[in-house]
């Protein structure tokens, strides 16, 4: 035999509805489905229900059959492409009244199949309502059109407020980009004209007086931040063509009307206010050790740093003696206050108390530098062939030794980093004992420094307790010598902050920072900082929360116990417990660490500068995230707390009760 392959399937059977083949090659019509094929029975309808043969009429197989909303059953003929809904009372009426049989026909259940039933429709499947092609997306494209046609629009300048969102202080300095699409000069060129459209509108805004859009007016800072996005939007997106881009974008403000500021301001305004909505505020996930606090502070001394080999990385683990400080002195008399700039390498006096002839208080006049590192570029092998890639500077990517910088100071300044010169100006101390402190508790602890004439001052100092977090002080600190700088790019502190700071009071603190009664811990800012006399009143007020056994938490620890002028002997540094792979003095940067195993941003102030208080806590963070994979660790080992003391496992042949715990008289614990 051959196969038809379907060229029979247009020519007419020749028995006609006698056909008794189940797979006839020939054409057949409706008649047959209504006769029935192979000695089967023709449809019926029993008590309301019709039923079919399970095989197809025309020979195709099964139809295929498509549940629609209201339940009913559509069933597609594959020979016709004809579709027909299934109702027992109007389908078996269209039946030739001659072909149906009697309600008591006898019909085999394994070849009759159910079209719908007509008392009580089935229960729909869950599986059915599940997306099954194509799968769902888990990051879902938001709609920002849509959601912002869902703000009123019957008078958007007047129902549109703007968003209160956090001012970030910047100066009108190009940001930093990995690939800028021009030059330094270049960019900063075109930030200023755009910056001076900007002004021009926002200026004409205002002279109007309209008090429905007021909404609408920028302040200077708001139209340095807006300047300063429009440019990185277009160095990002179109770097190729940057330029024209932007100059078109200049020609456009400079051309646009007012009543064009105003929309272009409200569409802006009702799109950070979608943005807000959408945004995933979710916090990071909480940090679960499984520990109670004690048992957190049991752990500690486990991650508290060895002394020993510290003093050559510059922490002062010794107090410089009498004879060590004198020297300094001569020597600083000696060099009639010639220093080195920290910044631009050029050598200037300093003149402690101001010059007599003009009260000035160094020479050089203004420093030019790069506020940025020096960004080294990996070695490739096709170095030989292409020619070695210079280093670039990270805060305008200018080459090394192209320019002097991209950043002017009114002055020179100076870091000084031998203890015992540091210890002629405020001598350092050891934490004394305090009975007040109790065993359990430890303190995370930050300082924000600043360029005075004395070289580099504490000028904020903030203390938290671990493991919660909860504030101990905050103080503004007046340094010693004459300001030069405040360096708030990274101190986050400003001369109207020292100059408005109100005088610390212990009642004062307590009514500002203290808990409350049922309340929660109140959080302030710079602006309201209370401020003490000296460095040392601050250094007083850390070790009333300190004794010599508390361990005293924070990042790059040394810089702020030298800032503080502080020997303590139980310390825990976070660049020890997360070591950089080629070892000290490199190290990892806070917000690099915290970014990595918190999942969290710091240090997002741009040109506000660091918070101290956040940098301390996640300092106590990164800590608490290794105490939990410490005991993860002991538990594996076999540890367990016993009265609130970590405790070993018992030696197999050692007798019972001479167990050494953690902290007790010769334990030597496993390091980690």
């Amino acid at each position: 035999m051959f196969s038809s392959t379907g060229l029979f399937k247009e020519v007419p059977c020749p028995e006609g509805p006698k056909c008794q083949l189940p797979r006839c090659i020939y054409l057949h019509t409706k008649e047959r489905a209504i006769n029935g094929v192979n000695g089967s029975q023709p449809a019926q309808e029993v008590n309301g229900i019709v039923i079919t043969d399970s095989a197809d009429s025309d020979g195709q197989g099964p139809r295929k059959r498509r549940r629609i909303d209201d339940g009913e059953e559509t069933a597609f003929d594959r020979s016709e492409g004809s579709m027909s809904r299934n109702a027992p009372s109007n389908n078996a009426s269209k039946l030739p009244v001659s072909s149906l049989p009697d309600a008591d026909a006898s019909a085999s259940s394994n070849t009759k199949k159910l079209l719908r039933p007509s008392e009580a429709s089935p229960k729909p499947l869950e599986s059915a309502k599940r997306n099954v092609s194509p799968p769902p997306l888990r990051n879902k494209p938001v709609n920002l059109s849509s959601t912002i046609s869902q703000v009123p629009a019957t008078n958007i300048v007047r129902t549109l407020t703007k968003p209160q969102k956090e001012t970030v202080r910047e100066d009108l300095n190009p940001r930093l980009l990995p690939r800028p699409p021009a030059s330094h000069s270049i960019r900063f060129v075109i930030l200023s004209k755009l910056h001076e459209q900007l002004v021009r509108l926002n200026d004409e805004l205002i002279k109007q007086q309209d008090p429905s859009a007021k909404a609408l007016e920028l302040s200077q800072q708001e139209l340095i931040t807006l300047a300063l996005d429009e440019e990185e939007k277009a160095a990002k997106d179109n770097p190729s063509v940057y330029s024209n881009v932007v100059k078109l974008r200049i020609v456009k403000f400079k051309n646009m009307k007012l009543e064009a500021w105003k929309e272009s301001r409200a569409e802006r305004i009702a799109l950070d206010a979608a943005s807000d909505v959408i945004a995933n505020t979710e916090p990071p996930p909480p940090i679960k050790t499984g520990l109670t606090t004690l048992e957190e502070v049991a752990l500690l001394p486990k991650l508290v740093a060895e002394q020993e080999g510290l003093q050559k990385f510059g922490y002062v683990v010794v107090p410089p003696s009498d004879a060590e400080i004198n020297a300094a002195k001569k020597g600083v008399e000696a060099s009639q206050g010639w220093e080195q700039c920290d910044r631009c390498k050029t050598r200037f006096q300093v003149f402690a108390g101001r010059r007599e002839e003009d009260g000035a208080l160094t020479s050089g006049g203004r420093c030019t530098y790069h506020p940025g590192k020096q960004v080294r570029p990996l070695k490739s092998k096709t170095d030989a062939i292409k020619g070695h890639v210079e280093s670039t500077y990270s805060c305008c990517s200018e080459t090394v030794g192209s320019s002097s910088g991209c950043t002017t100071a009114n002055t020179h300044v100076f870091k000084v980093s031998a203890p015992k010169r540091l210890a002629a100006v405020m001598r350092f101390e050891r934490t004394l004992e305090n009975a007040k402190v109790s065993s359990g508790q430890a303190v995370c602890f930050d300082c924000e420094m600043g360029y005075t004439v004395f070289g580099m001052e504490l000028i904020r100092l903030t203390a938290t307790a671990w493991p919660s977090g909860d504030e101990l002080m905050d103080v503004l600190v007046r340094p010693l010598g004459e300001v030069l700088d405040l360096n708030s790019g990274f101190s986050g502190v400003f001369p109207d902050h020292l100059t408005e700071a109100v005088p610390y009071s212990a009642s004062g603190w307590q009514s500002r920072y203290q808990k409350e009664d049922g309340g929660s811990q109140a959080e302030t800012d710079n602006a309201s900082l209370m401020i003490v006399e000296s460095p040392s009143v601050a250094r007083d007020l850390l070790f009333s929360f300190l004794s010599p056994t508390t361990p005293l938490i924070g990042h790059a620890i040394e810089n702020d116990l030298t800032a503080a002028r502080i020997v303590h002997p139980t310390i825990i540094d976070t660049v020890l417990l997360y070591p950089h792979p080629r070892g000290l003095p490199i190290r990892y940067g806070l917000k690099l660490l915290t970014g990595k195993h918190l999942g969290r941003n710091i240090q997002t102030g741009g040109a506000s500068g660091h918070d101290s208080k956040e940098d301390a806590r996640a300092a106590g963070d990164l800590v608490r995230l290794k105490v939990a994979q410490t005991w993860a660790s002991l538990q594996r080992d076999g540890w367990e707390f016993k009265e609130g003391i970590p405790t070993p496992p018992l030696p197999k042949d050692s007798p019972r009760g001479q167990t050494k715990v953690l902290g007790s008289a010769g334990a030597r614990p496993k390091r980690f």
